[in-house]
């Protein structure tokens, strides 16, 4: 019985979390490794977090696999 409880906390079922919880995290993900990263030029930075933050789910994943090539190497 206490499976079926955590399975569907809300009326949400396991596919439904997940779901919820990927765009979330890949949020987290990009905002973490933007913030830990230097750009050639600094309004680069500025302009993918504006992106990041106000593109809902699409910002993450353009900044994820465009943004990332332009960081300055470590």
């Amino acid at each position: 019985m206490k499976s079926n409880i955590l399975l569907f906390i809300g009326g949400l079922g396991g596919w439904e979390i997940l779901l919820l919880l990927l765009p979330a995290v890949l949020w987290i993900w990009a905002l973490i490794d933007l913030l830990q990263s230097r750009f050639t030029e600094s309004i680069n930075k500025l302009i993918w977090a504006l992106v990041i933050i106000f593109v809902p789910f699409l910002g993450p994943v353009l900044y994820l696999t465009i943004g990332r090539r332009q960081k300055v190497p470590s």
